[in-house]
């Protein structure tokens, strides 16, 4: 049987997590990367590549599908696209994630046309795409509409003035991988700068591109004529940090997170500080753990530098395990609680409100969506049977499993490995009690 047919996950909690774990490299960054290598002919070599965690396998399941030759071992991966085979992403391969989308430009510069299923991807808001289209049409591409398919043609890709209406990771990553090989000059301004985008035109670069980041969000690709293979590790992933980081001080233990960069986690780091965790930044990874209560915190997500919404999860269980009242706004995605329920079932106490709960500005102000929550702590969580609905909030539910009293059946373990590598393994190596069954 393969892991894939194992669902759920079964954690005997009450044990502190204490030891070493190794993160691997981040998935939002080696998925971006093999869709720009589809931009040359020439073969590209990936290191520190997360081969097992399936959205990369299902990336490569459509560059493949694409004609691109790809071969992994360990956390390496080589990849060549020399010849285009298909130009149209089939529904069964183009709704697993969001990376469908990305392929507009790679597939316009190297055949004129492609066809994309509208993309699926976690339950935590519309995340529309309409940023990515209107960035594609500015270059010169023309989109249709048909039987849930879009439609792209280009005769030729020219640069553009492009400004971001909200700087979205995606659409930032689309404007410049199809920017790259565009004739003349793209300014691309309210631009998002996660450090994956920074890892993504690092590559791109190396490739060939000429790529310019200036302080005020502001990137400007100059058109190439042509880019080449190239050689490229990718960032360690700072999301799996932040996890075991707060799986660590949640459960009042004591982990060395190996390959975790302090540089991608400022400001992570500093909440981790303000909440009353403890750590150390050595030579290879930083060391977390629990010395004295936590203290309540107010925290509000936001894109980077700011507090990065995947961390608002795993970070609301530390705030369970925290004094007093503490306060998140969610800024990012509308919904992004959908997992408090879950939560509330094991004995949290967390209400959630359409308020803003904050200062920062929010795109969510004035409407339904339920964006910000009250955490009351300390709780002391109890066993059950719980639904993962996203990644981010599935990793949440396994750190819940480890400080609950009793057995703790956690549903969907496919979300979880979406974006975490062999995480029962780890958490072993940990000491939790956790099968897949």
């Amino acid at each position: 049987m393969t892991r894939n047919n194992y669902s759920k996950f079964l954690i005997k909690g009450g044990v502190p997590l204490n030891g070493k774990v190794v993160v691997s490299g981040a998935k939002n960054s080696a998925t971006k990367i093999m869709v720009a290598s589809l931009l040359t002919d020439e073969g590209c070599t990936l290191f520190n590549s997360p081969n097992k965690i399936s959205d990369l396998t299902v990336t490569s399941k459509i560059c493949s599908h694409i004609g691109s030759n790809i071969s992994t071992s360990n956390d390496k991966l080589e990849i060549r696209t020399e010849t285009i085979k298909s130009n149209v992403i089939p529904q069964e391969l183009g709704n697993l994630n969001r990376i469908a989308i990305l392929l507009a430009g790679p597939l316009l510069h190297r055949t004129g046309h492609v066809e994309i299923p509208i993309p699926g991807g976690c339950k935590i808001g519309s995340r529309p795409v309409n940023f990515h289209i209107e960035g594609l049409k500015k270059l010169g591409c023309n989109v249709e509409i048909k039987d849930d398919f879009y439609i792209l043609k280009a005769d030729g890709m020219k640069g553009d003035n492009i400004n971001l209406d909200y700087p979205s990771v995606g659409s930032t990553e689309n404007v410049i991988i199809a920017s790259t090989l565009a004739k003349g000059r793209t300014i691309l301004t309210n631009a998002a700068v996660e450090p994956e985008i920074i890892d993504l035109i690092k590559f791109l670069q190396k490739m060939g591109a000429i790529i310019e980041i200036s302080t005020d969000r502001k990137i400007t690709i100059e058109g190439v004529e042509k880019l080449y293979g190239s050689v490229h590790s990718v960032i360690p992933d700072r999301n799996q940090v932040a996890s075991f980081a707060c799986a660590s001080l949640a459960s009042k233990g004591d982990v060395f997170v190996g390959n975790a960069v302090q540089d991608d986690l400022i400001t992570f780091l500093n909440s981790i500080r303000r909440i009353g965790g403890k750590y150390e930044v050595k030579d290879g990874g930083i060391r977390f753990y629990y010395d004295g209560k936590l203290k309540s915190i107010a925290i509000e997500t936001n894109v980077h530098p700011g507090f990065m919404t995947d961390w608002q999860q795993p970070f609301v269980i530390l705030m369970t395990q925290s004094e007093g009242l503490s306060i998140v706004h969610e800024t990012v995605y509308e919904k992004r609680f959908g997992y408090v329920q879950a939560l509330k079932k094991m004995g949290a106490e967390i209400e959630l409100y359409n308020t803003c709960l904050g200062s920062v500005p929010c795109r969510f102000k004035n409407t339904q969506y339920y964006h910000s929550a009250i955490v009351k702590g300390p709780a002391k969580l109890k066993a059950a049977e719980i639904d993962i609905p996203d990644l981010r909030a599935g990793f949440s539910y396994l750190i819940a499993g480890v400080i609950a009293e009793g057995e703790t059946i956690v549903n969907g373990s496919i979300y979880i490995d979406r974006g975490y590598e062999d995480i029962d393994i780890k958490l072993k190596d940990l000491g939790v009690d956790i099968k897949r069954i």
